[in-house]
């Protein structure tokens, strides 16, 4: 058999590496109970599905995608793991102490907090208002606050937190700035959290570039012809499965020597 040098190793992408080390290691995820709000669709159910098909437990947060969420709980539930559904608007600090209490009476505590959810709207800078700003901040920065804070003492010993932000939190974007500097925020909330939290559980973060979701789709209709090819190595935007298979090796024992980094997911968008 054809050995592979360590120095091939390092042209492969990081997906790909993430892929590989699934494959060969026991992600030692069954039975772990895991909460990831934004479940209902994109990367959130796919991370949820993969999840399960591991063997965990999953906590589905959802705001108003009920009819999305319950089918994912469905399929769960087919494949032998359980499935709750928790309704919880992140931007209403009230509506996420509530859901927070829910999970906990249900279950004590949980092994992994993934915070996926959140919302983007495409404005330029000239029609941005203070409305839209108070809103994206507040579900895509304060939301995740909310519930870490809600549900500190809930998380079991060796847990996992794992917040998504985006390419944008490093980039910035003219187009959606409050989303970029909630992002941007997420990444600096894992550092502090990391530190605060360490060495009991470990706080990392997810960047992944564009990717093929409902959101994404929105951002992909709004750039020019050509960016994909002209801006990523991959030329291509990620599916959701892709990100999840990362999420899946970050929520597990396999990534436990992993603190407070932020993992970028973006087809080569910073070799461009």
């Amino acid at each position: 058999m054809k050995k592979v040098s360590l120095m091939s190793l390092n042209f492969l992408s990081s997906t790909f590496f993430f892929n590989f080390c699934i494959l060969l290691m026991d992600l030692k995820l069954k039975n772990k109970i895991v909460f990831i709000t934004g479940a209902s669709r994109g990367i959130g159910a796919a991370a949820a599905l993969l999840l399960a098909k591991e063997g965990c437990d999953i906590f589905l947060g959802y705001n108003s995608k009920f009819v999305e969420a319950e089918k994912i709980a469905m399929e769960i539930r087919r494949m032998g793991r359980k499935a709750w559904l928790v309704k919880m608007n992140m931007a209403d600090k009230n509506e996420v102490k509530v859901a927070a209490k829910e999970v906990i009476q249900t279950v004590s505590k949980i092994d992994v907090l993934i915070l996926n959810a959140g919302v983007n709207i495409i404005t330029p800078f000239e029609d941005l208002d203070d409305h839209e700003w108070d809103l994206i901040i507040r579900t895509n920065l304060d939301g995740p606050f909310y519930i870490v804070n809600a549900l500190k003492h809930n998380i079991n010993d060796q847990g996992v937190i794992l917040i998504i932000s985006s390419v944008v939190g490093h980039t910035g974007a003219p187009h959606h700035m409050h989303y970029a500097a909630a992002k941007a925020g997420l990444i600096n909330l894992t550092r502090s959290l990391a530190k605060a939290l360490a060495p009991s559980i470990r706080v990392n973060c997810i960047a992944p570039g564009l990717t093929k979701t409902d959101m994404g789709g929105d951002t992909l209709r709004f750039l020019p012809e050509g960016y994909l090819e002209k801006n990523l190595l991959s030329q291509r935007a990620a599916n959701p499965l892709e990100i999840a298979k990362v999420i899946a090796f970050m929520a597990s024992s396999a990534s436990s020597f992993i603190y407070g980094e932020t993992i970028n997911i973006n087809g080569g968008r910073d070799f461009r």
